[in-house]
C-alpha cells in the first residue's frame, strides 16, 4: 500500500509542476495508452473494459477540444481533426470495432509525435 501510495504522490507531483506542453503531451500519451488497452479488451471480449478506455480516449479528445484557441486560424484545422476521431471513437465504441481504434491510434501517434518535435522548437528558440 505505502508503495501504491508513493506512487500516486510522484504522479500527481509531475503533473501538477508540468508546464503546458508537458501536460499537453501526457495527454496524448494517456490517449494512447488507453487505446491500446481498449483494443487489448476488443480482442479479449472485454466489452466493459473496452468502452471504458474508450471513453477516457474520448474525455481527453474532448479537453483538447475545450483549450482550443480560436483567435489562431490553426485551431480550426485542429477542431475539424479532433471533432473526426471523436466520431470515430464513438462508432468505434458502438461496434466495439478494434480497426477503427488501431486508425485512430494511428492519428494520436501522429499528433503525439508532431508535438515533441513542437516542444525540441520551442526550446531551441
Amino acid at each position: 500500500m505505502t508503495l501504491q501510495n508513493g506512487y500516486s504522490q510522484y504522479s500527481n507531483s509531475k503533473v501538477m509542476t508540468a508546464s503546458p506542453a508537458q501536460l499537453t503531451l501526457m495527454l496524448y500519451e494517456g490517449a494512447i495508452k488507453f487505446c491500446n488497452i481498449a483494443i487489448v479488451a476488443i480482442e479479449n471480449k472485454d466489452i466493459m473494459k473496452a468502452h471504458n478506455n474508450i471513453r477516457k480516449v474520448e474525455n481527453i479528445i474532448t479537453e483538447f477540444r475545450a483549450t482550443l484557441n480560436f483567435k489562431y486560424p490553426v485551431a480550426n484545422d485542429f477542431e475539424k481533426v479532433y471533432a473526426y476521431i471523436y466520431d470515430r471513437l464513438v462508432e468505434a465504441n458502438i461496434r466495439k470495432d478494434k480497426e477503427i481504434l488501431e486508425e485512430v491510434l494511428g492519428h494520436l501517434r501522429t499528433m503525439r509525435d508532431t508535438w515533441k518535435e513542437v516542444m525540441v522548437l520551442a526550446k531551441r528558440n
